[in-house]
């Protein structure tokens, strides 16, 4: 049986706004939703684009890469939308893991994205057919928790517990045999890590 997964990105549809200082309305709300899921934020949404924001946004951008000005441009929210697939494919694959293993499949997920042997879209990565279980299986459309999302940030920071893999597995559960023939050198809780 094939699975076929509709995806939209809600913040990416907003791409083309740049939010900055004093603005407001309900896009700020959605942008302040989405960080105060990061742990960026730690009010409740305002619908006002102030320095708390500003802060928010420039701590958020520095942590995944980005330019530190403050501004929710293209960039920015992109880079929303990359970490919120991400935790999402976290929580579906690694939830009930040890910390250091949900930061190894969100590295595994940033390792693909700069090996040729992958897509480079973060979302073209995880929606590659039959790479990521939670997706095949519908996990991956569970509400992520806090610790999915920080751990997709540490990532971002450069946190690799698996040392450069672009492939893991539970070998208790894993039922193709082509997994095995990949170069597993790591165990990370349940996963083996491999490249």
């Amino acid at each position: 049986m094939s699975v076929v997964i509709f995806y939209t990105h809600p913040t990416a549809e907003a791409a083309s706004l740049q939010l900055a200082n004093n603005e407001q309305g309900e896009g700020v709300i959605l942008l302040q939703k989405q960080l105060v899921k990061m742990g960026y934020l730690h009010t409740n949404p305002t619908g006002q684009y102030g320095p708390l924001t500003t802060e928010a946004v420039r701590q958020f951008q520095g942590d995944t890469g980005l330019v530190e000005d403050g501004i929710a441009g293209p960039s920015t929210y992109r880079q929303v939308d990359n970490v919120k697939i991400m935790a999402h494919a976290v929580y579906g694959e690694a939830r009930g893991e040890l910390y250091a293993g949900q930061v190894a499949v969100a590295a595994v997920i940033l390792n693909r994205a700069e090996s040729p042997e992958f897509p480079h879209a973060i979302s073209d990565i995880i929606f590659q057919k039959n790479a990521f279980t939670a997706v095949e299986d519908g996990q991956y459309f569970l509400t992520p928790d806090r610790i999915a999302y920080r751990a997709v940030i540490d990532a971002y920071k450069g946190w690799d517990p698996t040392d450069g893999a672009v492939y893991y597995y539970n070998p208790d559960t894993a039922t193709n045999e082509w997994i095995f023939t990949r170069d597993a050198y790591k165990r990370i809780g349940s996963h083996v890590f491999a490249r």
